[in-house]
């Protein structure tokens, strides 16, 4: 009776050890999220699961809703939610100010990030970390400990002094801009980094340069959602599942394989797929 006992308490602590392990590999669920700006419907019902160490690339025409689907998982007031679910390691994120999402380990990346006059680059990227430290119960870097960090991620990312010393963005290219937009993800590690059309504008060294940044800054506890027209990225930024968002739906799923027939085949034979069976 004893040893039975002893059995049945084993498989309960490998079930529930089973279930939590499963639970924590989620790092982003969606479910039948539908969204709106100005009374127009965006989002028709989205549908996505992310399991953390994944790389996930959503492509489609331009309208078809992706970088909508960036803004509302961010936290953009400026979307209505009218239906679905967003969860985030377990946790209900519609319920979160945009500011909360990010101290908990969102990031986005900008497709056009602005400029900020007048703010430093290093006072900008330490009022972030430390904040973000400030959520966690973390006490705030130290100016010594600051700058340790910022020249180790400079380092990975390949970044220079001159943009750190500069205002945000003041004066950049459209590859500076995106450079330091990957310098920001370093410094703020986070959980889930979205790169909305980090390719736009870059030419093929500066999106190599980019493209790196990212890769270094992958994680087995990390996931990235990178939004884009076209291949090019993804030769870069392999992902391990492609999506093609098109009129407010993901219409279709499938390896990376996926994206190189978009290269060789465009999305008209997507929109004939999907709009012949309406």
């Amino acid at each position: 009776m004893k040893q039975d006992n002893i059995r049945g308490l084993k498989s309960l602590i490998c079930n529930v050890s089973y279930l939590i392990s499963k639970s924590l590999k989620k790092m982003l669920k969606i479910k039948n999220l539908k969204a709106e700006i100005n009374g127009k419907e965006i989002l028709k019902g989205i549908n996505l699961e992310i399991k953390a160490g994944e790389v996930h690339a959503i492509m489609g025409p331009n309208g078809s809703g992706k970088s909508t689907l960036s803004a509302v998982i961010a936290g953009n007031e400026n979307f209505k939610v009218t239906e679905g679910e967003i969860t985030y390691q377990g946790i209900n994120l519609l319920e979160l100010p945009v500011e909360e999402r990010a101290a908990m380990g969102i990031f986005l990346g900008f497709q056009y990030p602005i400029e900020i006059p007048g703010v430093s680059m290093v006072n900008f990227i330490k009022t972030a970390v430390n904040e973000q430290r400030k959520v966690q119960g973390k006490d705030p870097l130290t100016a010594a400990q600051f700058l340790k960090l910022m020249r180790e991620k400079k380092d990975l990312v390949e970044i220079g002094e001159k943009l750190t010393n500069r205002s945000v963005n003041e004066g950049f290219s459209g590859g500076e801009k995106k450079k330091n937009e990957i310098f920001q993800m370093a410094m703020l590690e986070p959980k889930l980094a979205i790169l909305d059309e980090t390719d736009s504008g870059l030419d093929i060294d500066a999106l190599r340069i980019v493209a790196n940044g990212v890769n270094k800054l992958k994680k087995p506890d990390t996931s990235t959602i990178v939004i884009t027209h076209y291949q090019r990225l993804l030769d870069f930024i392999v992902p391990d599942i492609v999506h093609i968002l098109y009129n407010g739906r993901i219409v279709k799923t499938a390896g990376k394989e996926l994206a190189l027939t978009l290269e060789e085949k465009g999305y008209d034979w997507i929109k004939e797929q999907v709009d012949g069976k309406k």
